[in-house]
């Protein structure tokens, strides 16, 4: 049935993209590659090729590899890290509009769409999928490195402790997961709302029309897999250096570059084992129990420590956090005489970190959020986790400055500059040392085994084409890429280890700042045209109010209240879809038709349920296609005592009306053929008010792609309540 939609949608071969505000219906035909998922040869073989001459050239001149990168890293940092800086608060700034704007009601997907996930779970995945193992490295290192030596003032200060665990803080806090936001909601607007592949290219969609399906698509989607795989394989080597040190306290393994591989070869071998497991079995349970360790670790340090420093501690950083993250958030350095090697160091680095996971994790929390509205979206995405986050850092970052500030400078010296010692020293120092270190190693492996093995999932998608934002790529091209990741981790260790790491990962994260400008575009643009929409809706709808409420008057209250209590079953449902709505619907037709309108009705039934839907569309020309779709649903019966109808057992049916975005839950069962065609009517009236308003509210070149028929995965669709 969508196909049969989709074939009435007129083409333009010879616009190279949108010139004006229009429903260009056809977004989703533009990017659609048939109906099977298949491999993105060219975006495959261009990626892998600059990864497998990377890591040959690291591994073969390593000395020369890291000189050139570092010597890249110090110019990007004099002359292009405003670029970074600028980035981040820009995009703090637009999601925040996003989620308090009259459009933050908005959902990732039609308006009828909830969420698949519980908040716990969904919150759980959002962290494990957006911090890395580096966390657990960072949060001791940093603090006691800029002890020792901030940016600013003397150290060995009250105030460079204050302000150590701070900058730590910030790293960590709101500007990663703004960049996640961002990408995130991105991709599963365009995938959800509009049944879109979830892809780079359908975010980018509205900005370039079909030309995201050609080179121009597979640059960006080169783009957003180099920056993927750099910050996956920074994160590993991150971990696999801080695991060795684990695994070395609790069963002897040594410090090597041998047992750093085989910890690296075992992330690869737990990728291809969890291909079959898919999100719900894998991921989540990965996350769910990762999130309830670190709780527990948390809970032990702050019990066990100092805890009166830990938390008058944890209040004065918070505070201080949020009272100087504007000044932060554009803070460059400039006046500082080591700034930019400072800032590349630190600020940079972490921005780099978070745009080069930004796809990889914007993909993934697109995957797990269907359902969410743009503001449930972004508040959660920029509080649970970090918030959590915070406290990972201000409860081991203050327990190791605890210690340096009270004399332990060997332990500071072994922080500084072997931090995966450090971290592990600071556990030592506890009661129950044993227990806790093997809940950190625990911890630590589960954060990097998750980022590898969502990370090469993402990276299947990203070199695929995927018609179902519910599908990922195939199951040999997400080993070949958990391969191709192992094999860049262990070149850059060899090279020089987490320097390299770092320098890499400043370095390609620049092209992705470039595609994060044109994210924020594309979506600007887009939800001015969902404004537009909205308003012409809500005009209409204000106007036709009373129509809508008697619809012919023949419905009285006691036939309305009495309606209220009967969940009809399938045999009288289908009967009245083919006696009532189907007449209703094909006499609004043919008047439409005489009036020179270009308007159709299709009927199909659905699955097996022997009741037929019906789609009626009026083709606009340019604009948005008006559509109306009554769809039956199946929906489990109330347990207040209902009138069950003939045949049904623990479902009933209801006859709700869709349009493009959704569906209000309007149900047309029991309606007169007189109320079904005042409802067509209003909701025609309300569209042609929406393309009134939508070109008021436009600029520039704005894609409004098609969003389809319902997409349901069964025979029949169960709306739960």
């Amino acid at each position: 049935m969508t196909e049969q939609i989709r074939d009435r949608i007129p083409e333009h071969p010879d616009a190279p993209g949108p010139k004006e505000p229009m429903d260009l219906s056809r977004g989703s035909a533009d990017l659609s590659h048939g109906g099977e998922t298949r491999v993105n040869w060219r975006v495959m073989i261009v990626s892998g090729a600059i990864i497998v001459a990377f890591s040959v050239w690291t591994i073969l001149a390593p000395v020369r590899a890291d000189e050139a990168m570092l010597g890249l890293v110090q110019w990007l940092a004099t002359n292009l890290g405003w670029v970074y800086v600028v980035t981040v608060a820009s995009v703090i700034l637009f999601i925040l509009y996003v989620a308090f704007s009259r459009e933050g009601s908005v959902r990732l997907g039609p308006d009828h769409s909830r969420p698949q996930y519980g908040l716990f779970t969904w919150v759980a995945m959002l962290f494990a999928a957006g911090v890395g193992i580096d966390l657990l490295f960072y949060a001791v290192a940093e603090p006691v490195s800029q002890y020792y030596t901030p940016p600013t003032g003397d150290g060995r200060t009250p105030e460079a402790a204050a302000d150590a665990v701070v900058w730590s803080m910030f790293h960590y806090g709101i500007g990663g997961w703004a960049m996640y936001a961002l990408l995130g909601m991105a991709f599963g607007y365009f995938a959800y709302r509009w049944n879109m592949p979830l892809s780079i290219r359908s975010a980018l969609y509205p900005l370039l029309g079909k030309r995201v399906k050609g080179a121009v698509g597979d640059a960006a989607a080169v783009v957003s897999l180099l920056g993927t795989i750099f910050g996956v394989a920074a994160s590993m080597g991150i971990g696999v250096v801080l695991l060795n040190v684990g695994l070395e306290l609790l069963f002897g393994l040594p410090q090597s570059a041998g047992v750093q591989i085989g910890l690296v070869v075992v992330a690869v071998i737990m990728t291809i084992a969890a291909c079959a497991s898919g999100v719900d079995k894998g991921i989540r349970i990965i996350s769910e129990l990762n999130i309830w360790m670190a709780l527990v670790m948390l809970l032990y340090i702050l019990a066990t420590g100092q805890t009166a420093f830990l938390l008058n501690a944890t209040v004065q950083n918070i505070g201080q956090f949020v009272s100087s993250l504007p000044g932060l958030s554009l803070e460059t350095m400039a006046y500082q005489q080591d700034g930019p090697e400072w800032m590349a160091s630190w600020t940079l680095f972490f921005w780099a970190f978070w745009m080069a996971w930004g796809p990889f994790v914007g993909l993934f929390l697109a995957r797990i959020s269907r359902g969410r509205t743009l503001r449930e979206f972004v508040i959660g995405a920029i509080t649970a986790p970090v918030l959590f986050d915070l406290l990972i850092v201000t409860i081991f970052g203050n327990s190791a400055l605890w210690r340096v500030m009270n004399g332990d400078d060997e332990f500071g010296a072994l922080a500084v500059n072997s931090p995966e010692e450090g971290w592990y020293a600071l556990l030592q120092s506890f009661p129950g040392a044993p227990l806790l270190i093997g809940l950190a190693t625990i911890s630590g492996m589960l954060f990097y085994l998750t980022s590898a093995n969502s990370g090469a999932m993402v990276m299947s998608n990203f070199s695929s084409y995927i018609r179902d934002p519910g599908e990922d790529g195939p199951k040999w091209l997400r080993i070949f890429w958990a391969i191709l990741t192992a094999l860049l981790t262990v070149a850059m260790l060899l090279a020089g280890g987490i320097p390299t790491l770092q320098h890499a990962t400043l370095i390609f994260a620049l092209p992705v700042s470039v595609l994060v400008y044109l994210v924020m575009a594309s979506f600007w643009k887009t939800l001015r045209i969902e404004r537009a929409q909205r308003e012409g809706f809500q005009a209409a709808q204000r106007s036709t109010a009373v129509s809508r409420v008697s619809g012919g008057g023949d419905l009285r209250w006691r036939r309305r209240l009495s309606r209220l209590r009967a969940y009809p079953g399938r045999k009288n449902v289908a009967q009245f879809s083919s006696e009532v709505v189907e007449p209703a619907l094909r006499e609004v037709t043919d008047e439409l038709v005489s009036e020179g309108y270009d308007a159709s009705l299709t009927s199909s039934h659905v699955g097996l349920t022997g009741i037929q839907e019906h789609t009626l569309v009026v083709a606009m020309g340019t604009d948005r296609d008006f559509y109306y779709q009554v769809y039956p649903v199946a929906t489990p019966i109330p347990r207040f005592g209902p009138r069950v109808g003939p045949g049904t057992t623990d479902v009933y049916y209801r006859l709700v009306v869709f349009s493009q975005t959704g569906t209000e839950g309007t149900d047309l069962m029991d309606r007169s053929t007189a109320q079904i065609i005042t409802d067509v009517v209003d909701r025609y009236e309300a569209h042609l008010q929406f393309l009134t308003i939508a070109p008021e509210g436009a600029t520039g070149a704005v894609v409004m792609p098609y969003a389809g028929l319902p997409d349901w995965n069964e025979d029949f669709p169960v709306e739960r309540h």
